[in-house]
């Protein structure tokens, strides 16, 4: 139990670390990489930690549905789909996005595991009031048929989704300590801030004395700057922890979004071939390519010192590079290294 809540332990853990060899060869930095990207269902990825405690929130009250919300290719809406069908329960996601050409990355795992997902384009009115109304609407839909209805926010991101990334600080700890390893930096993509604050006060509860580095994949302006404080704020409360953290203990890389969340991006694309010819490991272009990119750069440029340790946080996400804007983007790239002979 942790901080009042238990989990249903969904997952092999803990999820290794590994040397980056020839990544660190590059950069001049001792790179390595742990690799969330491995839990046990739906392809994995980060989201199954929070899930784990949101699952066992659900059950104590009955639920018989998870219902959450995100883009249209959400991968935390493919991990609740996946843990819905583990547990023999219904699921729908909620997405607020432009009509998608085909069915393609995660909306087709999401429909395999049994997922009902609605998709509405924005009406570019707040995004929070709308998904409030979107959500009323389809929770009153099944409520009438007898459904119990868990909510779950974007990206699983509330208090109790957090502890999930609150134990990985702590897992991450014991087995740096079992490695020998004290990193200068621990770096992870920023998005809705529930693995990254979860891992920030997980690692400085558990005594790690690294810089927690998130790289923002989406505009981090005024709203997103409250929602970290707040979130904290909300944390430090209801864990009974101190709070003494000012907004400049965060460090949040912001200069590495692009044109926005889930943009098609050169970078981003750069970093996946980096990371694929190199290590034989697979990143996605939303999350970790745009993230592991930056910290890529971060390295180059002497923002993060020569000789560094530096751990990358796999948060998953393949199955975006199958979606059609980023698969046409790649293919474009890589097209002239596909040699079609003659019979």
């Amino acid at each position: 139990m942790l901080f009042g809540y238990d989990k249903v332990p969904l997952l092999t853990l803990p999820t290794p670390i590994q040397k980056l060899h020839a990544i660190s060869e590059m950069t001049g930095c001792d790179c390595y990489i742990k690799r969330d990207d491995m839990t046990d269902y739906g392809m994995g990825g980060n989201k199954l930690r929070k899930l784990e405690y949101l699952l066992w929130d659900a059950q104590r009250q009955g639920a018989t549905m998870l219902l959450t919300y995100g883009g249209a290719q959400t991968n935390h809406g493919r991990l609740t789909a996946a843990v819905a069908a583990k547990y023999g329960m219904k699921c729908a996601i909620l997405c607020l996005d432009e009509h998608p050409d085909q069915i393609s990355g995660n909306i087709l795992l999401d429909r395999i595991m049994g997922a009902e997902v609605y998709i509405r384009p924005s009406d570019g009115t707040d995004e929070a009031e709308q998904n409030r109304r979107f959500g009323r609407q389809i929770i009153a839909q099944y409520e009438a048929q007898g459904e119990r209805v868990y909510e779950i926010p974007v990206g699983g991101s509330n208090t109790v989704g957090l502890r999930g990334y609150f134990e990985c600080g702590q897992e991450m700890k014991r087995q740096l300590d079992e490695m020998g390893l004290v990193p200068d930096v621990i770096a992870c993509a920023a998005g809705s801030l529930g693995t990254y604050l979860g891992l920030w006060l997980g690692a400085r509860h558990s005594g790690l004395t690294a810089d927690v580095c998130g790289i923002a994949i989406s505009p981090f302006g005024e709203a997103k700057e409250r929602r970290l404080m707040e979130y904290y704020a909300q944390c430090c409360q209801e864990f009974g922890l101190p709070q003494d953290a000012r907004r400049e203990d965060f460090h949040i890389e912001t200069g590495y979004v692009g044109t926005g969340y889930n943009s098609v991006d050169e970078n981003a694309r750069q970093a996946i071939y980096t990371m694929g010819s190199k290590e034989a490991i697979l990143l996605d272009p939303c999350y970790t390519g745009k993230a592991f990119g930056g910290l890529l750069d971060m390295m180059r440029t002497g923002k993060i010192a020569a000789g560094s340790k530096v751990v990358f946080l796999h948060t998953g996400g393949a199955p975006a590079l199958y979606t059609p804007k980023h698969r046409a983007a790649i293919a474009a790239d890589l097209a002239e290294g596909v040699h079609l002979l003659p019979r």
